[in-house]
């Protein structure tokens, strides 16, 4: 019999143990729904972010509603990708107010008010406002995201607790039940009644989500509240000293910017978009040159850079799905069907909902060849998801060509380009996330999952630095030249397989 929310829990002592849900402690459903209505507000906004940039420009397509930014493609994009990846980046640092400053219930809690303030700037007219916002959903949702995984794993007991993996993957459907439902409703009423309507309505989505974390943090692990390595007093003041120095450094230079009448958009990207591509090459040259590392460490660093380097190029194309491939959506692709015609915002939907019906047949699938000893290897799994990230570039040009014209095309080309991407996602990412724990030195083993979110951060600072250089990145040479870097480095990759292995260790 399958397990129901008011099942008896098969293990007292644990969180929730008089009731569960589906089999699990009660917690989860706390944080499956927390994770939920945040992606639910993320996805939201990020879904209207590039549109909404455009709008009353001309990259926008002819009868799209205005009260944008009216910006070019290619800084639409470089803020959407600069976006992505400070969420990203952000993580890194919301890890260790959680760990050492907070305790990770308090982290979220502060976090995910910040989103909710964010979404409510963005809904105030004016591009001052707009960056403010950004801003500030970024900041929360980076501190938000390391966490409320760690809850999660505080709910079992360790890592050999059988449920554990299972929970996870509870979470990881609340993570694309929000991702799917947000372009299908804020998408529309930002598209079709007001901008401002549709950032209200994602800010909405995170309060709930706040009310109901409060409502339901009895059901959590009480390690959730602890700090577990709290600065000390002399820690805590350095920190302090370097953050009000580091502040007021900043505002000393954008002062003399600005007063010196020298400021655009770009002394502001720039620098952000450097240190999102320095950061990531720093991080892991530190850990590098760490001499506690084990000979055996130092070679599975060596390992891991492989892995790092190609989940980069991965990150910098698949991540164009919500910015390039959007705009081209918006002015190039044919959105009625059937006499209805849908908001471009809803092809953000195509993606979680091809995860949640693709992700099981591909776990069967890896454990089909494992029975037959056929399973392919990490290494091999990489390769593949960065070729299929490749070809659905290839597969890009074909509509890139037909609208050359001015052609609306068939909205089915981009499902299919969003339908390779997923595969190749499903190749990738779970297979990343895995070998990062696998590989992680044991010195860093609690930071290194903030390493892996790096590799995005890279990827999609690539994306916004093409992007603020002026290339136009829905041309059909940039495309294919995209493609062409993915499925050499796929190739790259699989015919270093052996040497790769051999770092790897024990590891496969």
């Amino acid at each position: 019999m399958a397990p129901s929310q008011t099942k008896d829990s098969a293990r007292a002592g644990t969180p929730g143990s008089g009731k569960t849900f589906f089999g699990h402690p009660r917690g989860l459903a706390t944080l499956f729904m927390t994770e939920m209505w945040e992606r639910f507000s993320f996805y939201g906004m990020k879904a209207l972010l590039p549109l909404y940039l455009i709008a009353g420009g001309p990259a926008a397509g002819k009868g799209a509603q205005e009260g944008g930014l009216a910006m070019t493609a290619a800084t639409a994009t470089a803020i959407y990708s600069i976006y992505l990846a400070m969420v990203y980046l952000l993580a890194m640092p919301g890890g260790w107010f959680g760990d050492r400053v907070w305790g990770p219930r308090k982290t979220v809690v502060i976090s995910a008010s910040i989103v909710v303030l964010g979404h409510l700037t963005l809904a105030i007219p004016g591009e001052g406002a707009f960056f403010g916002g950004l801003a500030l959903v970024a900041i929360g949702s980076g501190l938000l995201k390391a966490n409320v995984s760690t809850m999660v794993g505080h709910l079992y007991d360790g890592p050999e607790d059988p449920r554990r993996d299972g929970g996870f993957t509870v979470f990881y459907i609340g993570i694309n039940v929000g991702a799917f439902g947000a372009p299908l409703i804020i998408g529309t009423v930002g598209e079709k009644v007001n901008w401002h309507f549709g950032f209200a309505l994602a800010a909405l989505g995170m309060a709930l989500g706040l009310a109901q974390f409060l409502l339901g943090t009895r059901h959590l692990d009480a390690r959730s509240s602890e700090v577990p390595k709290p600065l000390s007093e002399q820690e805590r003041s350095s920190v302090i000293r370097k953050t009000l120095i580091t502040v007021a450094l900043t505002a000393v230079f954008y002062a003399v910017v600005v007063a010196t009448d020298l400021y655009t958009l770009n002394w502001a990207l720039v620098p952000i978009t450097l240190a999102g591509l320095l950061i990531p090459i720093g991080v892991l040259a530190r850990i590098k040159r760490d001499k506690d590392l084990s000979g055996e460490e130092q070679s599975k660093m060596n390992g891991y850079i492989w892995f790092f380097v190609a989940a980069a190029i991965f990150w910098m194309i698949y991540d164009q799905g919500g910015s390039t491939l959007s705009i081209f959506a918006e002015s190039k692709t044919n959105t009625v069907i059937l006499g209805f015609d849908f908001p471009v915002s809803w092809f953000q939907s195509v993606n979680p909902v091809m995860i949640m019906a693709l992700a099981p047949l591909v776990a069967w699938l890896w454990l089909y060849l494992a029975r037959k000893a056929k399973e392919p290897s990490t290494v091999v799994k990489f390769s593949a998801g960065l070729g299929l990230v490749g070809l659905s570039f290839v597969l890009f040009l074909l509509p890139l060509a037909a609208s050359s014209d001015g052609t609306k095309v068939s909205p089915m080309w981009l499902v299919g380009i969003y339908l390779i991407q997923t595969v190749g996602e499903l190749c990738l990412s779970p297979v990343g996330l895995s070998v990062t724990t696998k590989m992680a030195p044991a010195k860093y083993a609690s930071q290194m999952m903030g390493v892996w979110f790096l590799a995005v951060t890279a990827g999609d600072c690539a994306t916004g630095l093409l992007s603020i250089a002026g290339v136009d990145l829905n041309k059909s040479g940039v495309v294919a030249l995209e493609a062409g870097l993915a499925l050499l480095a796929a190739f790259a990759v699989y015919m270093y397989r052996k040497q790769v292995r051999a770092h790897m260790g024990e590891v496969h």
